[in-house]
């Protein structure tokens, strides 16, 4: 009769078993398991509860004699950069924590790892020693430090092109996509490449138009539309069917407009969102990517642009438990932004956030998000009905587009909910009027909005290559400016262009109008003033309208006076 005889534990198993740390039936399960998924004994173990990662550190330790350090005391700005690469610290999960002369130290939760140790020191060209630490604390510190040190999508050259991974951004993988487009491989990193492109350039938007004679491809950078790219008009069919794979649209369907979402994967920790929509043309099918950076809505108020006394109005209104704060502006105006800055503010444990849009477009973890599907009959006045019974603290709808959805948030806003919504006007005080003409009582105006932000988007002057120029008072007057602001002498400064920038601008800044409703401006509402006289009474109250909120920015040297005019035209 034939005894299998398991093989004695050796190294760091043994060890825990003979500490009584681990059960010697479960550190063969685990060993057997790890070197399955790949991941380290010690860092198994931890992932799955097996045992406490302090004892575990104490035990591997007193076995090889390597020296023990608490990671809580070390922050990621003591973290020597980009030493060793992200692909290195993942794959051996080590940590350098500092270096001395040419050698450099390792966290480390497993000391046998001495493959580690031989191919950090091969790539960096130091000697390696060995630190360990608590495997929970390094995961966290290692994640951390990562998340900081995230690759910027500007620094991914085309060589990595063929390392994306691209799904449908709304829908499961679908086992009947396949097709010659697929295969097609020029066509494939053609598309591959625009959308690298279109995200390296900072885009906001990707045009693929077809014409008679000929195709083009335009990316929208801080607002302006360029030509980027004119391939042969004969790969227009081929372009249009790749982007509606890529999209989980239907390739049959060239007739009628269809939407959909691409979700391009870059790495394990970085991932964008396209918003796709196709249109029929006299010469074939225009598709439009809408490029949705999650991380948009993470940069934080102070980044914005907001002047110090509007943020504090922003905040002021973000930190009372009703009232509805309106953003408005035109479309690409960052009004989603906005909206989502303060989601982001509010989005805690303690408060249930639900929004209705149309599209979601950007994903914050912790908020209740709905997509509105008109054809279903979700639209934003129903998705707001549902919201109202699911015990809400903070209520964001897309878009107040009827008097339907403008009532029901109304009624939310007076009844002990915050309320965050937009409407597509020119001004704060058009946006009162036009809650009115949607049939919107007075009353309820008054004494349900708090805060309105008008909003627009400016380009901001490159700061390596803006150069001075001189303007006479005169036309410094007839453009705005007071005769305070021009005694001061302040610099303007104008567009250059180097190879640093576009046309001598990197980059947007928000220019606002924030407007808090004030109980004299309750009393003109209540009486039906007109949107002329809410401004002056704004005015009055000493809130700026956006033509001298943009003047303010050039004064600043943010942005020019040109720039200025484009974008806050009277």
């Amino acid at each position: 009769m034939n005894t299998q005889i398991s093989p004695p534990l050796t190294g760091l198993a043994r060890r825990f078993v003979q500490d009584g740390l681990l059960e010697e039936s479960v550190a063969r399960e685990a060993q057997a398991n790890a070197q399955k998924s790949k991941d380290p004994f010690v860092s198994y173990i931890v992932k799955q509860g097996l045992a406490n990662a302090t004892q575990l550190a104490y035990a591997a330790s007193a076995e090889f004699g390597v020296p023990l350090m608490d990671l809580s005391g070390l922050s990621i700005e003591q973290i020597p950069d980009k030493i060793v690469d992200e692909k290195l610290i993942r794959k051996h999960h080590a940590l350098p924590i500092f270096k001395r002369g040419n050698r450099l130290f390792l966290a480390v939760a497993d000391p046998t790892n001495l493959q580690a140790l031989d191919e950090i020191k091969f790539h960096t060209g130091l000697g390696t020693d060995a630190i360990l630490v608590e495997e929970d604390k390094l995961s966290a510190l290692i994640e951390k430090y990562l998340d900081s040190h995230e690759q910027p999508l500007g620094d991914l050259g085309d060589t990595e092109l063929d390392d994306i991974d691209i799904d449908a951004g709304d829908e499961p993988d679908r086992a009947d996509d396949s097709g010659p487009e697929q295969d097609d491989a020029p066509i494939v990193k053609y598309i591959n490449k625009m959308l690298l492109d279109a995200i390296k350039g900072g885009a906001s938007d990707i045009h693929f138009e077809p014409y008679e004679k000929s195709y083009r491809v335009r990316f929208r950078t801080d607002g302006i539309l360029n030509e980027v790219s004119k391939p042969s008009i004969k790969l227009a069919a081929k372009l249009a069917a790749r982007l509606k794979v890529m999209s989980q649209l239907d390739i049959s369907e060239r007739r009628v407009p269809q939407d959909g979402r691409i979700k391009m994967k870059l790495s394990k920790t970085k991932a964008i969102d396209f918003r796709v929509n196709t249109l029929p043309t006299l010469w074939g099918e225009k598709i439009v990517l809408r490029i949705l950076d999650p991380s948009s809505a993470k940069l934080g108020i102070d980044a914005l642009g907001y002047e110090e006394d509007q943020k504090k109005m922003y905040l002021d209104a973000l930190a009372q438990p009703q009232g509805m704060i309106l953003v408005t502006g035109p479309t690409g105006s960052g009004k989603t932004v906005s909206l989502y800055t303060g989601l982001n503010i509010l989005n805690t444990t303690e408060r249930n956030i639900s929004t209705a849009e149309d599209p979601v477009e950007i994903n914050l973890e912790g908020v209740n998000q709905v997509n509105v599907n008109t054809r279903v009959g979700l639209d934003f006045s129903s998705a707001l009905r549902a919201f109202l019974r699911q015990d809400p603290d903070v209520v964001m709808v897309g878009e107040i587009r009827d008097l339907d959805t403008a009532s029901i948030a109304i009624k939310a806003a007076q009844t002990g909910h915050l309320v965050l919504s937009t409407l597509h006007t020119n001004s704060a005080a058009e946006t009162l009027t036009r809650l009115r003409n949607m049939g919107v009582p007075a009353f309820n105006i008054a004494t349900s909005v708090s805060l309105i932000i008008a909003q627009r988007l400016a380009r901001r002057l490159c700061s390596e290559c803006k150069e001075t120029i001189t303007v006479p008072n005169d036309v410094l007057k007839e453009e705005g400016f007071t005769d305070k602001q021009i005694e001061t002498g302040f610099k303007l400064y104008r567009p250059k262009g180097c190879d640093k920038c576009k046309d001598g601008y990197k980059g947007r800044v928000g220019i606002y109008e924030v407007v808090r409703i004030t109980p004299a401006m309750q009393e003109l509402i209540m009486n039906e003033a007109s949107s002329l006289e809410l401004a002056k009474q704004a005015q009055k109250e000493g809130f700026r309208n956006l033509r001298q909120s943009a003047l303010r920015k050039v004064i600043e040297g943010v942005t020019s006076l040109e720039e200025a005019n484009r974008v806050t035209k009277d």
